[in-house]
């Protein structure tokens, strides 16, 4: 089983007079809306997808390009993520870019966070195609996507660690799990947004000085989860530091999968693993923390995998990446949205 955490941090000077005016100024109708429950419709007049993959993202990975690795029908491809009480905004990347104008922002976690990351990017470069962007891989575990133009100056990262805690190696006793102590943290400070992702499972867990190789995987994320939570506690300043928390994105490596799966779910979702504890935690940390819930809308959307579709040919069906244009581009559009409301 996979758990996926995301944390945003907004690491922006406390601006009084601009907070002033937003104040004042009329609230938008989306913000205080719940994005967390809804449902997928067409978008009609069709604006979704929000860009063609293969002519607007020359620098996305090969695994989320489905369309160019075979995948055969596209309807997939044309719905957008309704929230019951409004809509979500439209993304408007070059609106996000004057609003981030030299700031940082760094996704943390595995190939799902690398699969909102990449998201971005797409959206961010399709919204300004003439503005010169660099691409590049600055160590085996940081990728960066920036433009260096003065109007916007802004990078976004992509920083390789599927674990908010700390993980070591032992020769003899293989992968251990640390789950009350991050060391790695200091590289996410100094950045305006880091986006986290993490997985408890094939591992050994170190809690204090008990090393156990049997742990069940919901205590575990609860502890490592905690743990990230006063570290954040203890490191963030709240007059400084906005504080997102993306929630658990559903897979659906069960027994129906995800092949030839072409349609939205409809109707109510059964309780989905490790969301109270998320909820549970945050609430009760110290400091506020916003939390991004994408979980729903991911479990209605068994037809937006890559299953077979990846490029690594039909032995591999893989149903917990998404598609590219697809499913992260809701979780980037709802990150917008709570942006541009506050």
């Amino acid at each position: 089983m996979q758990f996926e955490m995301v944390f945003t941090l907004l690491l922006c000077p406390l601006l009084l007079s601009s907070a002033f005016v937003w104040a004042l100024a009329p609230l938008p109708p989306y913000q205080g809306c719940d994005f967390s429950e809804g449902k997928w419709v067409i978008d009609e007049p069709s604006s979704h997808p929000l860009y063609d993959a293969s002519r607007d993202c020359p620098f996305i990975g090969q695994g989320f390009d489905c369309l160019r690795n075979g995948r055969p029908d596209n309807e997939y491809l044309n719905y957008r993520w309704k929230p019951s009480g409004c809509d979500l905004p439209r993304f408007d990347g070059k609106k996000f870019l004057e609003r981030n104008t030299g700031k940082k922002i760094m996704f943390v976690g595995d190939s799902i966070s690398n699969n909102m990351w990449q998201s971005l990017t797409c959206l961010l470069h399709i919204a300004v195609p003439n503005s010169t962007y660099i691409s590049t891989t600055q160590t085996q575990q940081l990728l960066v996507f920036s433009f260096p133009v003065v109007e916007y100056k802004a990078s976004i990262m992509w920083l390789k660690n599927g674990f908010l805690v700390d993980l070591v190696i032992d020769k003899e006793k293989g992968r251990i799990l640390k789950l009350d102590t991050i060391s790695s943290g200091d590289q996410w400070k100094g950045v305006d947004d880091t986006l986290k992702r993490n997985e408890t499972f094939d591992l050994s867990y170190l809690f204090g000085t008990e090393l156990i190789k049997d742990m069940d995987h919901m205590e575990a994320f609860k502890i490592g989860l905690t743990t990230w939570a006063k570290w954040v506690d203890s490191n963030i300043d709240p007059s400084k530091t906005r504080v997102l928390f993306q929630g658990i994105a559903a897979s659906h490596v069960d027994k129906k999968g995800c092949l030839r799966q072409t349609k939205p779910e409809e109707g109510a979702m059964a309780a989905y693993p490790g969301v109270d504890i998320v909820k549970t935690v945050i609430s009760n940390m110290a400091n506020p923390v916003e939390l991004l819930d994408i979980t729903v809308l991911t479990q209605l959307r068994r037809d937006g995998h890559p299953s077979i579709y990846t490029g690594r040919g039909t032995s591999f069906d893989d149903c917990s990446h998404w598609c590219l244009a697809g499913v992260p581009d809701a979780w980037n559009e709802i990150l917008y949205a709570v942006l541009l409301g506050n």
